[in-house]
């Protein structure tokens, strides 16, 4: 194994994907700035927070990169025991250099304290490069993770074992909604103090700040979840803004109390797929031309969210139809993917299955205990 240090180690780093998937069209190259960003010190606050990361190639004799892998000791990961990642995992189909990759992460993860290891995953937040695909081998949403179906076997033959799975929902857009919605929209549109409002890229910094509003009261505390700092989502609803579609993202208010919200975006990785990996300025005006003029057929939903004042009381569905009655309208997109939901969590899997989608595919983060005596658990349950 082949510690990356150098500028050309890291990009061999970023090719050695190249090579493993030069004959698989589902696969769409990640932006390089992507991956290299979550190792820059500038880049991820994780680093900043006093966490580490190591990057390794897997060679062979002529000095050929067959395989990469990072592992990461991230701070505010809280788990039963101290647990490490690893992540940005490629590898040939080959049992013996995929164990020498996990055992090098297991080393270093060892010597800096941790006693299991969870892969793979990111070195930041769940939203992006997280899990195994084990289910569903098919083009990925922009920042999802794929990988081609052997991997699944050199996980688990190592000893990883599933922690929690990850559902992905998807439906087509033109397919009218199940009758329940309808009525419940109806009951809820009676009262007059509730409003939908689409969101306005004129009034970002508003959106931004009842976002972090309806995330911290629905979502921090909840499985390990915590609060976000407006100031983190300003600046992601900023980086956002060029790219959204205002017809995708909606709120709720209640006498002007924000109480839900849906947001989605196009799915980026159908311009993505053109750019090679790469982003620099004329990358840039073939992105603009493709986003102003190209076909984007799928959008994705990212973030769906109610506080809890408010849940059970039908707002999801008040919301999803006002939503609705815009984008079928607009025509402009065939298929509607939502973000993963994680199996701990049946609630918001329940709320996805009544949309009447079906799972489109699955990804699992495994979990490997150091100790392989002590008792295996999953993911505790919401």
């Amino acid at each position: 194994m082949h510690e990356v240090k150098t500028e050309a180690d890291k990009q061999a780093f970023i090719e050695v994907a190249l090579d493993i998937y030069k004959n698989d069209p589902n696969w769409i190259r990640p932006l390089d700035k992507d991956i290299n960003e979550v190792f820059d010190a500038e880049k991820n606050k994780f680093i900043k927070r006093g966490g580490e990361y190591a990057r390794w190639l897997l060679m062979d004799d002529r000095g050929k990169s067959l395989g990469r892998v990072a592992a990461f000791v991230n701070k505010q990961y809280k788990n039963e025991q101290p647990t490490g990642g690893i992540g940005f995992f490629e590898c040939i189909n080959d049992q013996a250099g995929a164990n020498l990759i996990f055992d090098t992460c297991r080393q270093w993860l060892q010597e800096r304290g941790m006693e299991a290891m969870d892969g793979p995953i990111n070195f930041g937040e769940r939203d992006k490069w997280w899990g195994l695909v084990t289910d569903g081998f098919y083009a990925p949403l922009y920042g999802m993770n794929y990988n081609p179906p052997y991997y699944v076997q050199l996980f688990e033959n190592y000893g990883f074992k599933i922690y929690f799975n990850q559902v992905c929902f998807a439906l087509k857009v033109k397919n009218r909604l199940q009758e329940k919605f309808y009525q419940r929209h109806a009951v809820i549109a009676q009262d007059a103090g509730y409003k939908a409002v689409m969101i306005q890229k004129s009034q970002i910094e508003k959106f931004a700040k009842d976002f972090t509003y309806i995330y911290n009261k629905a979502w921090a505390g909840h499985g390990g979840g915590k609060s976000l700092e407006e100031r983190t989502v300003q600046k992601m609803f900023k980086t956002m803004k060029p790219v959204m579609d205002e017809h995708l993202t909606w709120f709720v208010y209640y006498k002007e109390e924000p109480i839900a919200m849906w947001v989605n975006l196009p799915d980026l990785n159908q311009f993505f797929k053109y750019m090679d990996g790469q982003f620099g300025l004329l990358k840039k005006l073939q992105f603009f031309l493709l986003q102003k003029f190209g076909k984007c057929s799928r959008f994705v939903g990212l973030v769906f969210g109610i506080i809890p004042e408010y849940q059970g009381t039908g707002v999801d569905a008040y919301m999803i139809v006002e939503g609705a009655n815009v984008i079928q309208a607009q025509a402009k997109y065939d298929d509607y993917e939502m973000q993963w939901i994680g199996d701990f969590n049946p609630k918001m899997i329940n709320i996805a299955e009544n949309l009447g989608t079906h799972r489109s595919r699955i990804l699992s983060t495994y979990r490997y205990l150091f100790d392989r005596e002590k008792e295996f658990k999953r993911h505790p349950m919401l």
